[in-house]
C-alpha cells in the first residue's frame, strides 16, 4: 500500500506543478525583466525533493514539463522547461543534500532559481545562436533572489505538514 500511496501523491503533485505552470504563464507579471516568472512550479519539485528524494524530484519536474508542452502546444517551451527543471533539481539536490547545515530551504531554492534561469538562457542563447542574451542573466538573477525566497520560504511550510504524513 506504501507504494501506492506514493505513486498517487507523486501524480497528485505532478499535477499541481501542471496547475500552477499553466496559471503562472498566463500571468502578466509586471516586471523589468520580460518573461520572469515567479516559479511557482519550481516549489513542486523542491517539496518532491525534501520529501521523497532526488530520483522522485526529477521525475516529477520532468513530467511536468512534457504534460505542460502537451497542453499549452508550444514545443519551444519544453526545451526550456526541461533545461531549467533539470538542471535547477541537480544543483537544489547538491546543495540540500551537502549543505543543508549552511542553507535552509529558501536557500536552497534561491540556489535552484539560479540554476533554472541560468539553463534557460543558455538554451534560448543555443537556439538563437546568439550569446548576447547572456546580458539579459543578470537582471534574471536579481529577480532569481526574490523569487527563490518565496518559494522556500512556502515550502518550507509545506514540508512541515506534508513530512507529518510520510
Amino acid at each position: 500500500m506504501k507504494g501506492i500511496k506514493k505513486l498517487i501523491f507523486l501524480s497528485l503533485l505532478v499535477s499541481i506543478g501542471l496547475a500552477l505552470s499553466i496559471i503562472e504563464s498566463m500571468m502578466p507579471v509586471p516586471f523589468i525583466a520580460p518573461g520572469a516568472k515567479l516559479g511557482l512550479s519550481n516549489m513542486v519539485i523542491l517539496i518532491t525533493l525534501v520529501i521523497f528524494g532526488f530520483k522522485e524530484a526529477l521525475t516529477v519536474g520532468i513530467l511536468k514539463s512534457i504534460i505542460f508542452t502537451l497542453a499549452t502546444g508550444s514545443i519551444s517551451s519544453l526545451f526550456y522547461s526541461l533545461s531549467g527543471s533539470i538542471l535547477s533539481c541537480l544543483i537544489m539536490y547538491i546543495i540540500y543534500n551537502k549543505f543543508s547545515e549552511i542553507f535552509s530551504l529558501i536557500g536552497v531554492s534561491i540556489f535552484g532559481a539560479v540554476a533554472h534561469n541560468t539553463a534557460q538562457v543558455l538554451v534560448a542563447s543555443l537556439m538563437m545562436n546568439n550569446f548576447k542574451i547572456f546580458s539579459y542573466l543578470p537582471i534574471l538573477l536579481l529577480t532569481s533572489l526574490f523569487t527563490g525566497y518565496f518559494v522556500g520560504l512556502a515550502s518550507i511550510y509545506i514540508t512541515k505538514n506534508l513530512k507529518k504524513t510520510f
